[in-house]
């Protein structure tokens, strides 16, 4: 079992974060030893969890997104791969804890993209002054599990009011024990169970919610895009299609 070493510990308002490193991958931690992230240090941009590959694929929904905004950076890992992988111009994100981003530019690889920018606040207050996007994505955990704006009607529905027209909403969002979205009956009525569901193995259900009733996800459309990304990537995102369910 290969060593584990703390490259960095600090402490604030909302309690720990540490940086550890185990052979070629560093975690950001927060808590009691709660992973948030995991970075596959020769290639930062590497997605090593279904969750974060999930979220990617939901990306590939939208025929060319310009723009994007993150809720939610952690390591930058997902953020890292969208700048690289598709034809992003403006990125944002929106971080709760200033130490997070440095921490992910000084030991977990996410660049100093002239694309992006960063804002630190809570997501639910500054949502409102955020752009419109293409892509928007939303994952606020914190180390006792997803953060308010996970359950919030009128976070989730203004989330999809940022929506460009064409544009996706990817959420992350926590899975109950018969393995259907956190607030299901919640997310069902917001959003006209129009929207699609791919569980995936560390027990999230990542959603993919249009902009409006009109638009649909095209599966084969979908899978050809996945499978020209597949040599980019080094792993293929087709199991992970395969899993797409309508909304539960």
């Amino acid at each position: 079992m290969r060593e584990e070493r703390v490259l960095a510990e600090v402490q604030d308002e909302f309690g720990s974060i540490r940086v550890l490193e185990v052979g070629d991958y560093r975690f950001l931690e927060f808590g009691e030893a709660i992973e948030q992230s995991c970075v596959f240090t020769r290639d930062p941009s590497w997605l090593e969890y279904d969750y974060t590959r999930a979220m990617l694929l939901g990306a590939l929904c939208h025929d060319a997104p310009e723009t994007a905004l993150f809720l939610g950076l952690g390591a930058g890992n997902l953020t890292q791969a969208c700048l690289s992988l598709l034809p992003l111009e403006d990125v944002e994100a929106i971080e709760l804890r200033p130490d997070v981003p440095r921490l992910a530019m000084e030991y977990l690889g996410l660049q100093d993209d002239p694309r992006l920018t960063i804002r630190i606040g809570d997501a639910l207050e500054l949502l409102p002054s955020a752009e419109t996007a293409d892509l928007i994505f939303v994952d606020l955990y914190t180390d006792t599990g997803p953060g308010v704006g996970h359950l919030a009607w009128k976070f989730l529905e203004n989330c999809q009011l940022r929506l460009n027209p064409g544009g996706w909403l990817i959420i992350n969002q926590w899975a109950t024990d018969e393995g259907k979205p956190l607030g299901a009956a919640l997310l069902r009525g917001l959003y006209h169970r129009h929207y699609w569901e791919c569980p995936v193995k560390e027990g999230n259900v990542i959603l993919m919610v249009p902009a409006d009733l009109e638009q649909t996800l095209d599966r084969e459309r979908l899978a050809a895009k996945a499978e020209a990304l597949a040599p980019r990537l080094g792993y293929s995102l087709m199991p992970l299609l395969e899993a797409i369910r309508g909304a539960s």
